[in-house]
């Protein structure tokens, strides 16, 4: 089972491309507070970049992690497969998880396709956890406990021939 982490913004992900998109192609500035994304751009962009410690700890002392995958430059489709067997893949919900509105306008903004942007952004998920199957609940009570909310984000699968490592459904 796969456990996504909510980030808290773009975190180490495109912020090239961010730039480009929000100040350049858009024209806002820094001061700019978009209706859907509720604050200053510039704050947004400046948003430190969160720590998933207590969260991989809270695992690891209730024996359950498996495996972790930071979601940074490469964003769900490079990296989380780095944390597998190479017989494995991972099926991805795409529906699990509400992504932030700031992912959502830079998409607008660049007409950005669907493999790019889920390979330059977060898109709302700063770790993806590998959990026991059998152990899913017991671990989404000891992040509970440890104050991490998670949600679950899809399962590793066997690899099939000519099949992509991640698949989005």
């Amino acid at each position: 089972m796969l456990l996504g982490l909510p980030s808290n913004g773009l975190h180490t992900n495109g912020y090239s491309l961010a730039r480009k998109l929000l100040f350049e192609t858009a024209g806002y500035a820094p001061r700019t507070a978009l209706p859907e994304v509720g604050i200053p751009l510039g704050d947004e962009l400046l948003k430190v970049h969160r720590s998933y410690l207590k969260a991989i700890r809270a695992l690891m002392e209730a024996r359950l992690l498996r495996g972790a995958a930071h979601i940074t430059g490469g964003g769900i489709t490079d990296n989380t497969p780095r944390m597998l067997p190479a017989a494995l893949g991972v099926a991805i919900d795409t529906n699990a998880w509400r992504v932030p509105a700031i992912f959502e306008v830079l998409r607008r903004i660049g007409n950005v396709p669907a493999e790019d942007y889920r390979r330059t952004f977060n898109l709302g998920v700063g770790m993806i956890l590998a959990v026991p199957a059998r152990g899913a609940v017991k671990a989404e009570a000891a992040l509970a406990r440890a104050g991490e909310p998670c949600f679950r984000i899809g399962a590793v699968v066997e690899l099939k021939r000519g099949r992509p490592r991640v698949e989005y459904r």
